[in-house]
């Protein structure tokens, strides 16, 4: 069976972008929290790869952070 991230699991791929997203932003864990409305320590575990979000909480953080949902799913290491 093929992947589109053969060398990434899905939830640690959103997890980094996530984290690259609120860096870029210059924002820290709490400043995202506060603005998507969800706690810092499930914020913590997203970028973590270590919780599976829903789709609404993509959504959430994606329009939190300014970018696209397909943006928080874009694998950095390929061109």
């Amino acid at each position: 069976m093929s992947s589109l991230y053969p060398h990434m699991n899905i939830q640690l791929l959103f997890g980094q972008n996530v984290r690259l997203a609120r860096e870029k932003k210059g924002w820290s864990q709490d400043r995202l929290s506060e603005e998507s409305d969800l706690h810092r320590t499930y914020i913590s575990g997203i970028e973590r790869g270590v919780r599976n979000p829903t789709i609404t909480i993509v959504h959430k953080l994606a329009l939190a952070l300014g970018v696209t949902v397909a943006d928080l799913f874009k694998n950095q290491e390929q061109k």
